[in-house]
């Protein structure tokens, strides 16, 4: 910018403006506010904390002021489920019973499902993970939760792997690990199934 050093002096040393002092006391307000709603209250809320002091600020104004002071606020996801137990197919014993600790490679494989969330929305991931060294050995990602999404991940950790018939694998009581699918790629792998009922890690 073209600016004279004496344009900019005159300005720094310059008495603030009404609006400056105002926007000055209210930004201390609405920190204390933001503050305590541990950063997650936005404009829309900010502006209803601020009317129950009588002050009455409009949320572009707030919005204003926070982006200036940098505060950005949090915002919660939504929890996605992955985990239906309630169905009508054949549960396995829990076979396991809570012997998270294995003397050997290939003995027992724990899978689950978790979700990701993306900016294209959400992704489902299963994962299968041998207990003796915690290492994932099979995984598998898509948009959906049907069958074939525990199935491919177990695949892959057959192939890699390549496991004995005396192979442990545990998991939840979601359909698809109780489907006909799933139970089926079991049985042609010589795979012993076991669950853990509701509420049991």
């Amino acid at each position: 910018m073209q600016v004279s050093r004496s344009a900019y002096y005159a300005w720094r040393h310059r008495a603030q403006t009404r609006i400056e002092s105002d926007d000055i006391e209210l930004t201390t307000i609405i920190q204390g506010l933001f503050k305590k709603s541990r950063s997650t209250y936005g404009t829309r809320r900010l502006q209803k904390s601020l009317l129950n002091r009588d002050q009455a600020v409009s949320r572009r104004r707030i919005g204003r002021l926070m982006r200036e002071a940098d505060w950005v606020c949090k915002t919660k996801r939504k929890f996605k489920t992955t985990t239906n137990s309630k169905h009508d197919q054949s549960i396995a014993p829990n076979h396991l019973d809570r012997q998270f600790t294995v003397s050997q490679a290939n003995q027992a494989y724990a899978g689950d499902i978790t979700t990701i969330h993306t900016q294209e929305g959400w992704l489902y991931l299963a994962v299968v993970i041998d207990l003796y060294s915690r290492q994932v050995v099979g995984w598998s990602m898509t948009e959906h939760m049907r069958d074939k999404l525990v199935n491919d991940a177990l695949l892959m950790a057959i192939w890699k792997r390549k496991p004995g018939k005396d192979l442990l694998w545990h998991s939840d009581r979601g359909s698809q690990y109780a489907s006909d699918s799933h139970r089926a790629l079991l049985k042609q792998h010589g795979i012993r199934q076991s669950m853990s009922r509701k509420g049991n890690c």
